[in-house]
């Protein structure tokens, strides 16, 4: 498949940020940085493409100097370079208190966004005041949790994927990361087959098949790296940095 994509010009890289762009501490190892201001300097657009919330991605754009879009809470919510909001995708507070229920009865860790801020395993009384875009499950129990994502997929009114294999990451239908990227390159005038995602988890899945260069972390799930056309190393190993290097700088 390498040789396939080697023809393929890198006009924006998308990166997943959690098991990608950053470490197994949090932190954006100092050869990510230096390969993603090389690749700014080349004039290439580096998007966040995140399941976090603007509030919990926002430092490390800042931090990275990133004058572009981001894509947050799976493609929920579109931001533009001056962080102003392009789009917003929402999930029904009926919906989510239908999720709380289904949490309840199968006694499942759960998080959840809203456009104020992450709440976890508590909602609040009013729920049906906020605006929702994201319901989480956290289940370690296998049975448990394939019951739920039965239950899930049996409504067929949710995008579902994961960031981790043990738990699920519920967005209103159709809503993902590739989603997201599209509208980011229309609005710059970019053909998805120019976009480089990087990922490892099924919330990268949708980008990292659409994208004209798909790359799968050393520490991704299977299913990411059987649809990704390359696959670098992990994110403990500077895998973002590699794959820039390789599919953007040289």
């Amino acid at each position: 498949m390498e040789n396939f994509k080697s023809d393929v010009e890198v006009k924006l890289v998308a990166l997943d940020m959690d098991g990608t762009l950053l470490n197994n501490k949090g932190c954006i190892s100092l050869a990510n940085r230096q390969a993603i201001k090389s690749a700014k300097d080349k004039g290439v657009i580096v998007v966040l493409s995140t399941g976090r919330s603007l509030l919990t991605c926002r430092e490390h754009a800042d931090d990275l100097e990133l004058g572009s879009y981001l894509v947050t809470v799976n493609g929920s919510e579109i931001w533009d370079e001056n962080r102003e909001l392009v789009e917003r995708n929402l999930v029904s507070p009926e919906h989510i208190q239908w999720m709380w229920n289904l949490s309840n009865q199968h006694k499942a860790k759960f998080w959840a966004i809203n456009t104020e801020r992450t709440l976890h395993n508590e909602l609040p009384e009013d729920l049906y005041n906020f605006e929702w875009l994201k319901f989480g499950f956290s289940i370690d129990d296998d049975a448990t949790r394939e019951l739920v994502l039965n239950e899930l997929t049996a409504k067929g009114e949710f995008e579902l994927t994961n960031s981790t294999l043990k738990n699920i990451e519920v967005n209103a239908a159709g809503i993902n990361k590739a989603r997201g990227l599209a509208v980011v390159c229309e609005r710059l005038g970019i053909d998805m087959k120019n976009v480089m995602a990087v990922g490892d988890s099924r919330n990268d899945l949708m980008m990292i098949k659409e994208a004209g260069l798909g790359v799968a972390m050393g520490n991704a799930q299977e299913v990411v790296k059987e649809e990704a056309d390359w696959i670098t190393s992990s994110n403990e190993e500077d895998g973002v940095a590699k794959a820039i290097q390789k599919w953007v700088l040289e």
